[in-house]
């Protein structure tokens, strides 16, 4: 018996809506509306499963590019934003610890915290998605010990992961609300307590974000183990750490902090060794991502010509590779390539990674 795979149209990583974005960019409409169509054919998910890379927020993300959102999708969003937050409170009364893909740039708030900032005026859920963010900077009782408020009990895996984890990464991990929190910051947007947790997120990481992820021996340890080589990416990896850094020290003026996050950048993206462990061209964990994140870093440092040997040998190293990738979407594919090839941010398409 074979069995058919229907592509995932509705998914911003690598269906037709990421390939939009690529249009977009290029303003070419017609193509855009085209693969919209194509994303949206049989209906628009607006259930568990619909985050910023699927389902209706994904679509708004998209049509806000074009400046097309319409009230019936930012309604639908809407809906999934206050299911979210109810499902957040259920598990902040049950003393619960939190999953990844509650509170996660993917999958969970801080996803839908990138997206509810860019409407105008500032939507009025982005307050109550901001303070579930912030909450997380709180300590919470878990496995018989105190605990950061965003350790999940399940591994990066989604299997139970014996003592849970911390996760550090910008897809998945902690660096995603640190992003989003000092984003909203820089926006003039902030709750009460927003500046602490910001602070907080940002000194886990200045001592765990070696690692993808802190596991609870690492925990325990007087000091953390040093890192073993890993490939260093956007979505997992010191880069985009770094870049969350970078964001963190300029909401809250920090320049000793922004300087470290600068060094960082530029330490790892000249190192042949961790150079020479990037294996794609994508923008999760490839050069696609890594030349995005330094222009980005760039734009902010006080010394942007630092970084302009290292933007050419990205772009070089893109150039030389993203025909090669297999799948023609977003996050793992040609379109996602293309767009960091463009080298515009016309539409503000890099939001999506909390890179901007």
């Amino acid at each position: 018996m074979t069995t058919t795979i229907v592509p995932g149209t509705q998914d911003l990583s690598e269906g037709s809506l990421g390939t939009a974005l690529l249009d977009i960019e290029r303003r070419d409409l017609s193509t855009a509306r085209r693969h919209l169509a194509q994303a949206t054919a049989r209906g628009v998910s607006a259930g568990r499963n619909a985050s910023l890379f699927h389902g209706a927020p994904a679509l708004e993300f998209v049509l806000t590019r074009a400046h097309g959102a319409g009230d019936d999708v930012r309604a639908a969003v809407d809906r999934v934003v206050d299911a979210r937050l109810a499902a957040v409170r259920r598990r902040q009364a049950a003393g619960s610890l939190p999953h990844l893909a509650e509170w996660d740039l993917i999958r969970g708030l801080t996803g839908l915290a990138a997206l509810l900032l860019d409407r105008r005026p500032i939507a009025p859920r982005l307050p109550d998605v901001l303070a579930c963010l912030v909450a997380l900077a709180h300590p919470v009782r878990g496995n018989g010990r105190m605990l950061p408020g965003w350790w999940s009990a399940v591994g990066p895996d989604g299997k139970d992961m014996a003592g849970g984890h911390g996760n550090n990464g910008m897809a998945h991990g902690i660096a995603g609300p640190l992003a989003v929190l000092s984003i909203a910051l820089r926006c003039g947007v902030r709750v009460p307590g927003q500046e602490e947790a910001v602070a907080t997120f940002a000194s886990w990481l200045e001592r765990h974000g070696a690692h993808y992820w802190t596991n609870a021996a690492r925990l325990d340890a007087a000091q953390p183990p040093p890192a073993e080589p890993a490939r260093q990416s956007w979505c997992y990896g010191q880069p985009g750490i770094a870049r969350a850094q970078q964001l963190a020290a300029l909401a809250l003026g920090d320049s000793d902090r922004r300087r470290l996050a600068e060094d960082s950048v530029e330490a790892l993206l000249t190192d042949p060794l961790r150079l020479a462990r990037i294996s794609d061209s994508t923008l999760c964990h490839g050069w696609a991502g890594l030349l995005v994140l330094t222009r980005a870093v760039s734009a902010d440092s006080v010394a942007p010509a630092r970084f302009t040997p290292i933007i050419q040998d990205l772009h070089r190293r893109l150039v030389a590779n993203w025909e090669r990738l297999p799948k023609p979407g977003f996050m793992e594919g040609r379109a996602g390539a293309q767009l960091a090839l463009s080298e515009t941010d016309i539409t503000g398409w890099t939001r999506a990674l909390l890179l901007t």
